[in-house]
């Protein structure tokens, strides 16, 4: 029960770091236009490169640690501040190299200024100490009143394209100070540690082991925005943003299984149980599978009407690429059960940094020509593609060590379900008017259509959903 209890507060905490742009999206797209969306997520895409950089594979090392560490409370609180004190001292040095750029590049040098505020935001989380505690519940309800407020602030203030910069302000600030609202509590779960006994360097190594995947999966997260506005497609850059913000809010529900099994899996796998990591591998995956297949085909079959719809006629593009995009939410279902809910917490750190660099390598060579022709559409595809690539080498890799056939087994079934709810709602979204009561009418229609079909076929998932429920 406990897991389940944590998957719902961690599904919570990823929907809520996606709840403020899917509720300001709207006005905001309508108020900065494509225009001024579009510079937002090219400068946000750049400034993320230096929180990369200096976070530097912190938050997945940091969560698996404290997992390991917390039965001994003196410990994990020397872990945690030999950590943090190698976190700040990155961080440091990433802010001194984008001062550094912002002399060299003077392009939209004021916005740049005020996106830094998410290095400032990257030194102060430590978010990752709760999820190895297992502990959900802070994350999410200290999070919550800041970015109500925000909110408040951004519907209050931005009112056209020229409060571009207010907007990002109101973004960053509301990151720093939600990221601050986790430090009160750490006095419950850390002791004092004496200064001379820090050795922080000693977690460069591991840390950097970790590291390399991250520049790998940022690669493909965050190129595709920068090359779209390097190469003049400004505002592509923001329809892919956009795109990307309603397809990641959907897999975000997906993927809280990850954070949430990594510290558990880990912590089992520390007590030597490896029967146990597998078959919390299995459930994990079939359950993925279950939610990711059916968001999948249902948000592809209303993504034609649902992006203009949520951002305006100028935001058209917005609809189609999504229905391109909707695939990674099944694709990045999978490689976020084997890869953070297998590989890493078993210390197969050097497997999971190969499916990452392939899928990045990719990624670089595919966006260049598909881009320069297709421009936002090249971008989506060429993500996708980059994700297939991933996937693909963790099942690979994993084919000798766990049962393929346990992990895929209710898999048909779950196609066999997705794909007549997919044609009937995906005609209904376009050939009928769409309105927010359609929505909900078409996301009700294909629910029933997906349950009443697994209720006839019977997927194991029902028996292992009671199970579950027991723990």
């Amino acid at each position: 029960m406990k897991v389940i209890r944590n998957y719902l507060y961690n599904a919570g905490f990823q929907v809520l770091s996606m709840i403020l742009p899917l509720i300001t999206g709207p006005y905001v797209s309508r108020t900065l236009g494509p225009h001024g969306v579009g510079i937002n997520a090219y400068t946000n895409s750049i400034i993320q490169w230096f929180v990369l950089f200096g976070s530097i594979g912190i938050g997945l090392y940091g969560n698996r640690e404290i997992a390991y560490r917390r039965g001994n409370k003196q410990d994990m609180s020397q872990a945690f501040w030999e950590i943090q004190a190698l976190k700040f001292l990155f961080i440091g040095l990433a802010y001194v190299a984008f001062f550094v750029y912002i002399l060299l590049v003077p392009k939209y040098r004021p916005l740049m200024w005020l996106q830094s505020l998410y290095i400032l935001a990257a030194a102060v989380d430590i978010s990752w100490l709760y999820m190895g505690l297992e502990d959900f519940k802070k994350t999410v309800v200290r999070n919550a009143l800041v970015k109500v407020a925000s909110v408040i602030l951004i519907f209050s203030f931005v009112h056209d394209s020229s409060d571009l910069g207010l907007y990002i302000l109101i973004m960053g600030s509301a990151t720093v100070l939600g990221n601050l609202t986790l430090w009160p509590y750490l006095r419950r779960f850390i002791v004092k540690v004496k200064l001379s006994s820090l050795h922080p360097l000693r977690h460069l190594r591991p840390t950097v082991a970790l590291f390399a995947p991250q520049i790998a999966i940022q690669i493909y997260v965050i190129l595709n925005k920068t090359m779209l506005g390097a190469l003049g497609h400004t505002n592509a850059s923001g329809y892919y943003d956009r795109a990307d913000m309603l397809v990641k809010f959907v897999l975000s529900i997906v993927t809280a299984t990850g954070t949430v099994m990594l510290p558990h899996v880990a912590n089992t796998f520390a007590k030597g149980d490896k029967e146990r990591v597998k078959e919390m591998l299995y459930d994990s995956f079939d359950f993925v599978s279950f939610l990711a297949i059916a968001m999948t085909f249902g948000l592809a079959a209303i993504s034609i009407k649902l992006g203009p719809f949520f951002f305006g006629v100028k935001f058209v593009e917005v609809g189609e690429a999504m229905l391109l995009e909707s695939a990674v939410i099944l694709l990045i279902g999978w490689s976020n059960v084997i890869g953070q809910q297998f590989l890493l917490p078993t210390g197969k750190v050097r497997e999971y940094t190969t499916s990452v660099t392939l899928g990045a390598i990719a990624n670089i060579i595919t966006n260049f020509p598909l881009i320069y022709y297709w421009g936002l559409y090249g971008a989506i595809i060429s993500t996708v593609i980059s994700e297939l690539i991933v996937t693909l080498y963790q099942v690979w890799h994993v084919r000798d060590t766990l049962e393929l056939k346990k992990m895929f087994i209710n898999v048909p079934k779950y196609l066999i379900a997705a794909v007549p709810m997919f044609i009937v709602v995906y005609w209904l979204n376009v050939h009928t008017h769409f309105y927010i009561v359609t929505l909900f009418g078409e996301v009700l229609l294909g629910i029933v259509i997906y349950f009443g079909i697994l209720l006839l076929i019977r997927p194991s998932i029902f028996k292992k959903a009671k199970k579950l429920l027991k723990k």
